[in-house]
């Protein structure tokens, strides 16, 4: 392992794309077969290996520079990390056989290997950026598709592994922070919306996880009979109102509940610049309130891409890498304390 912070903190983490106050990241996911192959349920771990040997060759000749982990050969914490980074899903991670992920330069374009589908080309960019992901994501799936044949229906489009999935296997992500929301009860009102036009609502590392440190992630979820556009409006045109929802709330808390809302922001603070042992769940739950007081300018010296990245590094395979060694739970804690001390320190 090496002490040096990891390679997954992408270009999503910056804090300088649109809404980035409480819009941390769009993400276009496209899911694609190749003709020639059975679909993962159904393939033999002799073609599954020949497939992904394939990919790799092609993934290296239509990318721009990328890095491919061969995820079959990687260390689970080496894996572990790649989610976290949000490069890669549970699923990859926790998959068998061969499989393999292809990054590209500042994480912002990558494409999955035998998740579930033979390939999940991925844009992840920072802010609320629908149009830009699409623009970039668009011109990937071109550059693949001159290379590679593509399981396709005239009548359904894109064919693949799970049914909801088929037609244009396309899904719109957007992660809100939505604290404000959270400490007022009021994000239960906003999911009922959501839930209502046919979006769903998933947790910080995606469907079937949970929303840590108030983090929603906003999707479409159907594909088949709707167009890239239609589904890219479905998103973008929703995710504003409720950027505008937690601006007014947070505005609303610091003119009528200041004090409070100020001891809210500054026990976390000084909880992370003091604590000696420190969970996950606490670094998150401490830095959602940090990255609210940064942006109400309670807080000085910090920045919204420090918090960010600070939600990333605090995680156990992250500070393992960090630390250059195995950690167990209580060790962890007692590293990611002194960890998140050092680099409060450095940055005031």
């Amino acid at each position: 392992m090496s002490g040096r912070e990891p390679g997954t903190l992408g270009e999503w983490l910056s804090a300088g794309g649109p809404e980035g106050d409480v819009v941390m990241s769009t993400r276009i996911r496209l899911a694609r077969n190749v003709a020639d192959y059975p679909f993962l349920g159904r393939i033999d771990e002799r073609r599954k290996a020949a497939l992904e040997h394939s990919l790799r060759e092609k993934l290296g000749a239509c990318l721009d520079a990328p890095v491919y982990h061969d995820l079959e050969a990687a260390t689970p914490v080496d894996r572990q990390c790649l989610v976290e980074g949000h490069v890669i899903s549970r699923d990859l991670a926790q998959g068998r056989g061969a499989r393999g992920v292809a990054v590209g330069p500042g994480g912002v374009l990558s494409v999955m290997v035998n998740e579930e589908d033979h390939l999940r080309v991925q844009v992840l960019r920072a802010g609320l950026a629908p149009d830009e992901a699409w623009a970039e994501i668009l011109a990937a799936d071109r550059r693949l598709e001159g290379a590679i044949d593509f399981a396709f229906s005239p009548e359904l489009g894109y064919l693949t592994a799970c049914p909801t999935n088929v037609g244009t296997g396309m899904r719109v992500s957007v992660m809100l922070h939505l604290p404000a929301l959270v400490w007022t009860k009021q994000v239960d009102k906003v999911l009922h919306a959501v839930s209502k036009i046919n979006l769903a609502v998933r947790g910080f590392y995606g469907e079937g996880t949970q929303a840590l440190g108030d983090f929603y992630q906003i999707s479409n979820q159907a594909t088949l009979g709707r167009t890239e556009e239609d589904t890219l409006r479905a998103v973008a045109d929703y995710v504003p109102h409720i950027v505008a929802f937690e601006r007014n709330w947070r505005r609303k808390l610091l003119a009528e509940h200041r004090a409070g809302i100020e001891d809210r922001i500054w026990r976390a603070y000084g909880m992370l610049e003091r604590a000696r042992l420190l969970t996950s769940e606490e670094a998150m739950e401490y830095l959602s309130a940090l990255r609210v007081g940064v942006d109400l300018g309670l807080i000085g010296g910090v920045t919204l891409a420090a918090v960010n990245e600070l939600f990333i590094l605090t995680q156990p395979a992250h500070l393992q890498k960090l630390a250059g060694r195995e950690l167990d739970t209580p060790a962890r804690d007692e590293h990611r304390a002194a960890f998140v001390r050092g680099k409060l320190a450095r940055l005031n």
